[in-house]
């Protein structure tokens, strides 16, 4: 996989396993993951509520586009996407991928993020099962399932429930980057 795929994270609250696990199943597929965040410099991972390492910034959401990546990972974590989904920019990000039919992959609460692009709708997904009223609030087909790929929409959408579906989250993601 030549692909260049980004991560879209927060500046804190990102699920450390949830970004760390999925980069490195782009990277031993043969992708070049990015960090992409709503400010520069480091971003703080999180281990459930208490802070672990801290991952250098690429880019901010400001200085690139969906055209820039051939791919988007969203990872979880609750207060990662709860920040993402507040800022318009990330949101438009996020949302960029859908419009040119890019693949995404998102795990646990980083659903919340497409749920404010507006993307899900129509869409089957899973994600931590407190989202699964706000999922389908907004359109979406809910079930709980280890992962959940989605070829009924624009793009193929990768979801998974928790830390515990990263081996098939992980999978089912670089597979959907070809």
């Amino acid at each position: 996989m030549d692909k260049t795929i980004a991560f879209l994270v927060a500046p804190e609250g990102v699920e450390q396993v949830e970004l760390t696990e999925p980069w490195k199943a782009v990277k031993q597929a043969g992708g070049t993951p990015k960090l992409v965040s709503t400010s520069a410099g480091q971003v703080q991972g999180f281990n459930h509520l208490d802070k672990a390492d801290t991952f250098a910034v690429d880019a901010t959401v400001e200085e690139v586009s969906p055209a820039d990546f051939d791919g988007l990972v969203l990872p979880g974590g609750v207060a990662n996407p709860d920040f993402l989904r507040t800022v318009p920019q990330a949101v438009a990000f996020a949302k960029g991928f859908f419009d040119v039919g890019k693949p995404v992959a998102a795990i646990c609460h980083a659903p919340w993020t497409l749920i404010e692009a507006d993307v899900v709708r129509g869409r089957t997904v899973t994600s931590w099962p407190s989202l699964q009223t706000d999922l389908r609030n907004a359109g979406a087909t809910w079930e709980d399932r280890e992962v959940v790929v989605c070829t009924g929409g624009p793009n193929k959408l990768v979801t998974s429930r928790k830390p515990d579906d990263l081996k098939a989250f992980c999978q089912a993601t670089v597979d959907a980057f070809g």
